[in-house]
């Protein structure tokens, strides 16, 4: 046998060793181990491909989708800090204002307070601009709206006074209750509007309303809505006529101051003092239904910047400021007017004295 050939091949068996008992009782173990180690797999309808950004991005740095309670969350706090906007600017508007005289501070009675109950004088003068072509222009402004406030946290009462009824004022005899203003101030119209109606009430609180800056209010608002039983048309103001046809009308600050001052309505000759009384409160009402508004509350922070600057008062910002959230989150906008019983002097209105203690009875909740 040459040395190129190759010899007889040996002989192998083959043998295959058997699984262990331990080892088989192992194996399903150690794949339930390794199936808790994989992440789930998700179905997906749409296959990613890639180059998409999603793959080549680590599952961490992905964006992710704000959830609907965290957008909320983003809601209440824009809510917030846009009130908090607007009670700022309130706040810082009330303290550039004069307030009232030292006079006036003298005649007001003390005690009282939001908290526990109190009542303010709202005066409305009818003062007109020097120059201007209006009636009673060059003469000494009297009170164009006399109104009493009781506010307490429960709500806030409203007494309306109309402007002619007949009033004895200190110093200067029995005559139409506005004249006082014209007579001596503030001050003066306090001590008579406490002697006319008598019955333990006392005044804690003045608010006189700057006819000349309501309207910048109105505006500030973007206007308010009043609808009309009848038509009016009014005596001149400022060389022009006032007029406005039956049915709903938006009115903007000088359209409503006008409105609110009618004294005689051309369409109804026999109105007297107490139709232009409820024109005022009408104006009001429509002022709270406009500041509860939705609309309203993009305008917030510009409508609490002019709130203070309409009115001069004794009260300092937070108490103003507590006045106007009570005005307008009160359930109860009805006012009650007093009621006269008959004609006295001068075209004047006389009221008995059991409608004045009727009538104080129910502001003080008596």
């Amino acid at each position: 046998m040459s040395e190129d050939q190759p010899g007889p091949q040996p002989e192998y068996n083959v043998y295959r060793a058997r699984r262990r008992l331990l080892g088989k009782l192992r194996a399903p173990e150690q794949l339930r181990q390794v199936k808790r180690r994989q992440p789930p797999q998700r179905p997906s309808s749409k296959r990613p491909t890639p180059d998409s950004p999603d793959e080549r991005r680590p599952r961490r740095d992905r964006p992710r989708r704000p959830s609907p309670r965290r957008l909320l969350r983003w809601l209440v706090a824009s809510v917030l800090a846009w009130l908090a906007l607007s009670a700022v600017l309130f706040f810082v508007s009330a303290q550039l204002e004069e307030g009232s005289s030292g006079r006036t501070d003298q005649a007001l009675s003390s005690g009282g307070s939001l908290l526990t109950g109190s009542t303010i004088l709202v005066l409305g003068s009818d003062q007109r601009p020097s120059g201007s072509r209006e009636p009673g222009a060059s003469g000494p402004g009297r009170a164009d709206s006399v109104m009493l406030l009781r506010a307490r946290p429960a709500g806030v009462r409203r007494l309306s006074i109309l402007r002619d009824s007949y009033a004895q004022i200190p110093g200067h005899g029995a005559q139409k209750i506005n004249a006082a203003y014209a007579l001596g101030g503030t001050a003066l119209m306090i001590s008579t509007v406490e002697t006319f109606l008598g019955n333990g009430l006392e005044v804690n609180h003045v608010v006189e309303v700057d006819f000349e800056r309501f309207p910048k209010l109105i505006d500030a608002l973007g206007g308010v809505r009043v609808k009309l039983r009848r038509c009016v048309r009014s005596q001149p103001f400022g060389g022009r006529v006032f007029r406005l046809r039956r049915g709903e009308h938006r009115l903007n600050g000088r359209q409503a101051l006008a409105y609110a001052r009618v004294r005689k309505n051309a369409c109804a000759p026999n109105e007297d003092d107490r139709a232009r009384a409820a024109r005022q409160q009408q104006v009001l009402s429509a002022i709270r239904a406009r500041v509860l508004s939705p609309a309203t509350f993009v305008r917030l922070p510009w409508v609490s910047w002019r709130a203070p600057g309409i009115v001069d008062t004794d009260m300092a910002g937070p108490a103003l400021f507590g006045l106007f959230a009570d005005l307008a989150t009160s359930t109860s906008t009805a006012t009650h007017v007093l009621r006269p019983s008959g004609a006295g002097p001068q075209g004047s209105l006389v009221v008995s004295e059991q409608e004045k203690q009727r009538a104080v009875g129910k502001l003080l909740g008596r």
